[in-house]
């Protein structure tokens, strides 16, 4: 089975290190946002990390499943 994968690039328009604070708290929560409408556009779920230490699994219907 191949799955075609496309990249997509881009060009920052301000560097992070010269961003306020922020700025810069804008800028992760729109990374954020942009990777989890593009993985749930591709059916994939959003896996991350919890500050209780459980890996879930977020799903585009809501479903969040404990990995681990």
């Amino acid at each position: 089975m191949t799955t075609d994968v496309q990249y997509q690039t881009g060009k920052m328009v301000k560097d992070p290190r010269a961003m306020t604070p922020q700025e810069r708290s804008r800028w992760q929560k729109q990374c954020a946002e942009n990777a989890r409408d593009y993985l749930f556009s591709i059916g994939q779920p959003l896996v991350y990390k919890r500050p209780d230490g459980h890996v879930v699994a977020e799903h585009k219907d809501g479903r969040i499943l404990v990995i681990q």
